[in-house]
C-alpha cells in the first residue's frame, strides 16, 4: 500500500509517499526559516500563506521524485491536530480534495503521533516502550503499547523545551531557530560555566512532569547570581550551561520512569530530539535501548505522516470527508489517543 502523506502544522510544507508504512520512497520538506527568521518565531499568518504558496509544488514534487501518479497512490493522509490552526488547514482541506477527486481513502492524522512514529521508519521496534516527544510545542513521556495507544506520564506544567530554547535564543539574539544555534554554540562552550536551577516538583502528580519557566528567567534574568567566575561570559558558555540543564531536567524524570516502569526500550520524537547532547546523554545510560529518528525525520515531515496512516488503513479505518483541524488535542494531559 503507497501512501501518500502531508504534513502542514506549522512552518513545514512536507509531502512524503511511504510503502507498507516503512520504505520512504520519497520525502520532499520546503522549510519557511527564512521567512520567520526577522521575527525570531512562526508567524502564523506567514505560514498558512505560504503553505497555500507551496502545497501544490511539494506534493507535485513528492510524485515525480517517486516516479508516480496518482493511479500509483492507494490513499491520501494528511496532519489535522495539533498544531497552527491556518497552516492545519491548508494540507487538511488539501489532502481531502485530492483524495475525493480521485476517488482514493483518506486518513486525518494526529501530529504527535506521527512523530512518536518516525522512528519505527528506520527501525524495527517492539512495542510496549517508553516514548519521548519533545519539540517546541511539547515536552511529553510517554508508555506507548501500539501505534495509536500512548499514554501520557508527565508533560511540561509551562514551557516545552523547545520553547524555552527559542526563547532565550531570541533574549540573547542568537537568532531562530533557537534549538539548531544553541546546540551548534554549546559544542565550544562549557557546560560549567554557570549553574542554572533544576525544578523541584513535588507529589505523585507531577512524578514524571517538568518544568522551564524557571530556568528560562534564571538564563534571562538572573544570569550573573548563577555566573562561575573561572569562565567568561560568552554566547558559547550560557549556550552549553543552558542547554545542558535543560537536558538534565528532562531526562531524570524520563529515567523515574525507566526505573519505575521497567521499559528499557526509549524511543524520541519531535525537532528536540534532534538535539546531540540530548542523543549523548541518552547514550551514556547502558541499560537503556535508546531508538532515534534520522535528523531529517526529527523535525515535521509527511513520511511519519503516511507510514502512521497505513496502519489505520491497514485495519480498514478512513475518517470523514467532515473531518476538521483542531489546534490542540482535547484532554491532552494524561492520555493521547487519535
Amino acid at each position: 500500500m503507497r501512501v501518500l502523506g502531508i504534513e502542514s502544522s506549522c512552518d513545514e510544507t512536507a509531502a512524503a509517499i511511504v510503502e507498507d508504512g516503512h520504505k520512504i520512497i520519497s520525502n520532499v520538506i520546503a522549510t519557511q526559516i527564512p521567512f520567520h527568521q526577522i521575527y525570531n518565531g512562526v508567524v502564523p499568518e506567514i505560514a498558512s500563506r505560504k503553505h497555500a504558496e507551496w502545497i501544490l509544488p511539494v506534493v507535485q514534487q513528492a510524485l515525480a521524485e517517486a516516479n508516480m501518479t496518482m493511479d500509483d497512490i492507494d490513499a491520501v493522509a494528511a496532519t489535522n491536530r495539533p498544531g497552527l490552526m491556518g497552516s492545519l488547514l491548508v494540507g487538511l482541506t488539501f489532502g481531502k480534495t485530492l483524495a475525493w477527486s480521485t476517488d482514493k481513502p483518506f486518513i486525518a492524522i494526529n501530529h504527535m503521533l506521527g512523530h512518536m512514529y518516525a522512528a519505527h521508519l528506520a527501525n524495527e521496534i517492539e512495542y510496549p516502550y517508553l516514548g519521548l516527544l519533545v519539540s517546541g510545542g511539547h515536552s511529553i513521556i510517554c508508555r506507548v503499547n501500539d501505534f495509536d495507544d500512548i499514554e501520557v506520564l508527565g508533560t511540561t506544567i509551562d514551557d516545552a523545551v523547545g520553547e524555552a530554547f527559542d526563547k532565550v535564543a531570541k533574549f540573547y539574539g542568537l537568532g531562530y531557530p533557537g534549538g539548531v544555534i544553541i546546540d551548534k554554540l554549546a559544542q565550544n562552550g562549557s557546560p560549567l560555566a554557570a549553574k542554572f536551577p533544576m525544578p523541584q516538583l513535588k507529589g505523585d502528580n507531577h512524578r514524571y512532569d517538568v518544568s522551564y519557566s524557571g530556568l528560562k528567567t534564571a538564563v534571562i534574568n538572573q544570569l550573573d547570581q548563577f555566573w562561575n567566575p573561572e569562565y567568561e561570559k560568552t554566547n558559547e558558555n550560557i549556550a552549553a550551561a543552558f542547554q545542558e540543564t535543560a537536558v538534565k531536567i528532562l531526562l531524570s524524570r524520563l529515567f523515574k520512569a525507566v526505573d519505575d516502569t521497567g521499559l528499557k526500550t526509549v524511543v524520541a520524537g519531535g525537532g528536540v530530539a534532534a538535539n546531540s547532547r540530548l542523543r549523548s546523554m541518552l547514550a551514556e545510560r547502558s541499560d537503556i535501548k535508546c531508538v532515534f529518528p534520522p535528523l531529517k525525520l526529527c523535525t515535521d515531515n509527511g513520511a511519519m505522516i503516511a507510514g502512521l496512516a497505513y496502519h489505520y488503513l491497514n485495519r480498514g479505518e478512513t475518517s470523514p470527508w467532515t473531518t476538521t483541524a483542531s489546534a490542540r488535542i482535547p484532554a491532552f494531559k494524561r492520555g493521547l489517543k487519535n
